[in-house]
Formats: structure tokens, C-alpha cells, sequence
């Protein structure tokens, strides 16, 4: 009885295709909206945390101030002294490497090429802590660090801009009216979680830019700590001891506020990843909008067909079909057109999700689940839309059925 009632139902939508592929019309649009914009999202989030991982793994950063974002002054805090490097590998020892970072914006020239771009000082350490690699050359070491040698080493970006195509190995640069030999160059990374550009850098010995490109009053400062915690071991901990070995070395009392910021990467990663996923629930909610009306075109449709059909269905009654037959045969037709737009919803989703995630730079993060439980509602829909028709096609009297024109 079922197959037969689908082989009905299957006649009657090909008898009217363009009515059926109208009717259906919204279930298309909200099945690949969904589908869509939680791939876009997923996409998003796995971006994010591609970018947040380059940033080091097991990294945790401590700044001046309360704040996260970059680029903004510590205002009313002081800066970390080279001696807090030293202080947290000795007292915390889930970390392994410290490197101090200080920066300023400068631009720097080769021949006639210019660019504006960061000059950070650090220290050896910085490259495993900052999970760099080395693309070309090599990196300044421990002697030439403390030394104050006027070396440098190009972010990919940087090298671009002023070699070209050439290897700058070898070569000098002028910044603030210091010349600084080129020894290497990183492995590009490209965007951050942030947005800045990672390859826009230019890394120096940090005694070398404290006495050359630092101004006179932040000679001995260091703008950021980066700490890369042992493998295994709880970030969480090391938040928490450095924190209040920061509190003790600064001399904070107990109820003072910290004039310091500590937070690992996971914790940016957490906070971005769950705004994306806010708001890809959002746009999917709104997107699964379009089911609904999708739904309620398909019982408009299907009202009229129940009428056009009046007569057939009194004949159908009259010679011995039983209510719960029509019932079922006007059910699955609903069904039916509203499975087909699930269909056709999802390959149209496929299409448009890998054209937008190209076109955007995303990660095509496909989730089969969230394309099962579209098609299930797009399938749910027709049974929950289409049962009022059915009902009303089920009761008809079979006299009046007959007498109608």
C-alpha cells in the first residue's frame, strides 16, 4: 500500500512539475541556508583555531595591563624588566622557555625600497616559543644577544617588500638611523587570530634594540612576556603562578588590582571560536526561517490539490477505499515534494558552500550530521504540513465528493 500511495504521489508531481518545483521552493532555500551558513561557521572556527595554534602551542602571555587586544598603550602600567624572565623559569617550573618581546613601529629601507612595518627586540628563545621556523639563513644566537649585535631577521612580508625576489641574506637595512645586517628570514604564517599580518615583522637582538631603536626612558624594558609551557602540563597552573609571582615582584598589595594581563592562547581560542559559533546558530536559525514557510506552502498546495482532486477522491471512496488510504496517499505525496526539495536543497548547499568558502579563504569544514537532521526536517515538515490536507481529503463524504464540479 505504500509503495503504491509513493507511485501516486510520484504521478501526481510529475503531472504538475512547476507547480511541484514552486511549492517546494522554500524548503530549497531553507535546507541550503542552513547547510550553508553552519559550514561557513564551522569553517570560521576551524580557521581560528589553525590561526591561534600558530601563535605557539602551549603558549601563555603576559602584558602590562588589563587588556588582550594588541596595539593599545599600558597606559598607567609599568613594564617587565629582563630580571622577570629569569624570575619565572626559576620559580615556575612547568615553563620551559621565556622569551621578552619589545616593539615599536619604524620604517625600515634597502637602497631605494621602503616599508613601515614592527621592529621587535627578543631573545633567542623567541623562535621556539613563538613556533617560527627558519625559511632562509639562520637565527641571532645567545653570545650575539648579549653581545647587542646589530643583526635582523625578516618576516616573509617584509623581505616582499624590499627584496623582491631576491635573498636578503647578507645585506643591510637602515632603521632609525641604524644599519642592521640581514642573517635570515621566517616561514611565512600569514594572519593571525587578531587579524595582523605575522609576516610584518622585523626581529633584532633585544639588547641591540634597547640600546639602538628603544627611546632613552624604556632602555631596559620589555613590553611582553611569552612563556612556553612543558608539554603535558596544565596552562591553567602557569596562569595562576605566574600571576602571583608577578603580583609579588611588583609589589601589588592583596587588595589591589593586578596592573598585568597573563592568558594562554587557549583561552583566545575559546573565546573567538565561541562567538563564532553564537552567531553561526544565529544565522541558522534565522536561514531556518525559510522551512517554515517552505511548510506552509506545501499545505496551501496541497489544499488545493485535495479541491481539484474532489472528484477522484469521492470515486476512490465510494468504491471501497477506506479513509486511513487516502489519508496515507495524500500524506506521502506531501512527503514526497518536501523530501525533494531536501534533496535538492543539500546539493544546491554543496555548490554554494564550496564557492563561498574558496572565495573567503575558510577551511570547506562539511558536517554530514547537520545535512541529515536538514533533510529528516525538511522530511518532517511535509508530514507535519501535509496531514491537515490529508485529514481533510480522508473525511470527505463520498456523495458530496461525487456531485462536485
Amino acid at each position: 500500500m505504500l509503495w503504491n500511495a509513493l507511485l501516486l504521489a510520484l504521478r501526481e508531481i510529475r503531472r504538475n512539475l512547476m507547480r511541484a518545483s514552486l511549492t517546494v521552493l522554500g524548503i530549497i532555500i531553507g535546507v541550503a541556508a542552513v547547510i550553508t551558513m553552519v559550514t561557513l561557521g564551522n569553517g570560521a572556527t576551524a580557521l581560528i583555531t589553525a590561526q591561534v595554534a600558530s601563535l605557539g602551542s602551549n603558549l601563555v602571555i603576559v602584558r602590562p595591563g588589563q587588556r588582550m587586544s594588541p596595539g593599545q598603550p599600558a597606559g598607567w602600567a609599568p613594564a617587565f624588566k629582563e630580571e622577570d624572565m629569569q624570575a619565572i623559569l626559576e620559580a615556575v617550573h612547568a615553563v620551559r622557555e621565556v622569551a621578552g618581546i619589545a616593539q615599536r613601529g619604524s620604517t625600515v629601507a634597502w637602497m631605494t625600497e621602503s616599508t613601515f612595518t614592527p621592529i621587535v627586540g627578543s631573545t633567542p628563545s623567541y623562535l621556539e616559543v613563538g613556533n617560527w621556523k627558519i625559511a632562509e639563513g639562520r637565527f641571532f644566537n645567545d653570545s650575539e644577544q648579549r653581545a647587542g649585535r646589530a643583526l635582523c631577521v625578516l618576516g616573509d612580508t617584509v623581505k616582499k617588500a624590499l627584496f623582491s625576489g631576491s635573498s636578503p641574506i647578507g645585506e643591510k637595512i637602515r632603521t632609525r638611523g641604524v644599519s642592521c645586517e640581514v642573517i635570515g628570514v621566517l616561514a611565512p604564517k600569514g594572519q593571525s587570530a587578531m587579524g595582523q599580518d605575522q609576516d610584518d615583522i622585523v626581529l633584532m637582538p633585544l639588547k641591540a634594540y634597547q640600546r639602538r631603536i628603544a627611546g632613552r626612558r624604556s632602555r631596559q624594558d620589555v613590553g611582553t612576556l611569552l612563556l612556553s609551557v612543558r608539554d603535558g602540563l596544565s596552562t591553567e597552573r602557569v596562569v595562576r603562578d605566574v600571576s602571583a609571582l608577578m603580583r609579588e615582584r611588583r609589589g601589588i598589595a592583596p587588595n589591589e588590582n593586578d596592573n598585568f594581563s597573563v592568558f594562554d592562547t587557549r583561552q583566545i581560542s575559546d573565546a573567538l571560536s565561541s562567538t563564532t559559533r553564537v552567531l553561526t546558530a544565529l544565522l541558522g536559525a534565522v536561514a531556518a526561517v525559510s522551512l517554515l514557510v517552505g511548510g506552509i506552502g506545501i499545505m496551501n498546495i496541497m489544499l488545493v490539490s485535495v479541491t481539484e482532486r474532489t472528484r477522484e477522491i469521492g470515486t476512490r471512496l465510494a468504491i471501497g477505499a477506506l479513509e486511513r488510504e487516502v489519508l496515507l496517499q495524500f500524506l506521502v505525496e506531501a512527503v514526497a515534494l518536501s523530501a525533494f526539495g531536501g534533496l535538492v536543497g543539500i546539493a544546491l548547499a554543496l555548490v554554494a558552500s564550496f564557492g563561498l568558502t574558496s572565495a573567503m579563504g575558510l577551511p570547506f569544514v562539511l558536517d554530514f550530521q547537520i545535512m541529515l537532521l536538514a533533510f529528516a526536517v525538511s522530511a518532517g515538515i511535509g508530514v507535519l504540513f501535509g496531514f491537515v490536507p490529508a485529514r481533510r481529503a480522508a473525511r470527505l463524504d463520498p456523495i458530496e465528493a461525487l456531485r462536485h464540479e
